[in-house]
């Protein structure tokens, strides 16, 4: 498989894998990165919603190659797609190597959101503000 490119914004997360998050083969496990990548998608989400956000949904996700303890993760999100209440985006997970420059996409899922309001109902996404980057 070859990676696409690395995108080119700024990562909505980013962590050092440490020996917590692994399986008993030394690998980091596939619930802890979901999990940053839910934070990624989270962030992303109440951006554009300007407010709270609730996960609804995970498709699609795919793992490429291992993370290992001590790598840097970086977690990109993306806007995909806005309806009334709801939002799809996109996020990938590259790790690089703390001894190297190298990269490779590891994982990538698409995360569906709902805007809710304080008594967590669905409440409408605001319109886009072209000023604001997501």
């Amino acid at each position: 498989m070859s990676d696409p490119l690395l995108p080119l914004h700024q990562p909505h997360v980013r962590v050092i894998a440490m020996p917590a998050g692994t399986n008993p083969a030394g690998d980091i496990f596939g619930g802890w990165l979901m999990a940053q990548m839910d934070l990624a998608a989270g962030n992303a989400a109440a951006r554009r919603a300007r407010g709270r956000c609730a996960t609804v949904a995970v498709d699609r996700m795919t793992f490429h190659r291992p993370v290992l303890v001590g790598d840097e993760v970086s977690f990109y999100a993306e806007v995909e797609s806005v309806g009334r209440t709801s939002m799809t985006i996109h996020v990938q997970a590259w790790r690089r190597s703390r001894d190297s420059e190298e990269t490779g996409l590891v994982t990538q899922a698409t995360f569906t959101f709902v805007a809710i309001d304080a008594e967590r109902r669905p409440r409408t996404v605001p319109g886009l503000d072209p000023t604001v980057m997501v």
